[in-house]
């Protein structure tokens, strides 16, 4: 699949809404990592940046949570390392918001 030949315009117009998105997802990410913000937030929402955002990232961000655990929770729920939000399966949010309940 080739890319296609963009203006200087839309070619600048493309690179701030990627900019824009990455700066929202950081903030995210920030903001679960501070405690701000819930995995039960963060899955109930409906918007592009969470939806892109890779599952292993988004646990890794939660306090507590390093690397190899992240990994580990991928393995063992059967979540591929590349997957983002949108692609998660009803049976692996569930999975997700019983090992990270709301109240703990």
């Amino acid at each position: 699949m080739t890319l296609p030949n963009l203006t200087a315009e839309a070619r600048n117009s493309a690179l701030k809404k990627a900019l824009a998105m990455r700066q929202e997802r950081a903030d995210l990410l920030v903001d679960i990592k501070n405690g701000e913000v819930t995995l039960q937030d963060v899955l109930r929402r409906d918007d592009p940046v969470v939806a892109r955002t890779p599952v292993r990232r988004l646990l890794e961000a939660l306090p507590g949570i390093g690397k190899i655990r992240a990994g580990q929770i991928l393995n063992e729920f059967g979540i591929s390392e590349t997957r983002r939000v949108q692609g998660l399966g009803t049976r692996q949010r569930e999975r997700l918001l019983a090992l990270f309940p709301a109240d703990a």
